[in-house]
């Protein structure tokens, strides 16, 4: 099945302590069905110096599941599905809201 999103894509937060904030797409991971957003769910980890990183807390993204974001609409900027439609032999992504074409 083809993705509905990908890296780059700007989404939405639907649930969770960062619902309604918007994001993109930094990674996929798609054997654990997650994805990194950057700016998003936002986790302190304590650090051990190594010899490229120096001790510390750091702030860095934690996966959020991909059921939890949805694509912003090009037009306005509000969560909406994806469909796939066939244009002139090459399938493109669009937004269910706006049926705007969706680059990428």
């Amino acid at each position: 099945m083809a993705a509905k999103l990908k890296k780059g894509d700007t989404v939405v937060v639907l649930t969770g302590k960062d619902k309604g904030k918007t994001g993109e797409i930094i990674q996929i991971l798609v054997e654990k069905n997650k994805a990194l957003v950057s700016g998003i769910n936002l986790v302190r980890r304590h650090t051990k110096q190594t010899a490229s990183q120096e001790a510390g807390i750091i702030s860095k993204e934690a996966p959020l599941q991909l059921s939890n974001l949805a694509f912003a609409d090009p037009k306005d900027g509000k969560p909406t599905r994806v469909g796939f439609q066939i244009k002139d032999g090459k399938k493109q992504r669009i937004a269910k809201r706006s049926g705007e074409v969706i680059n990428g």
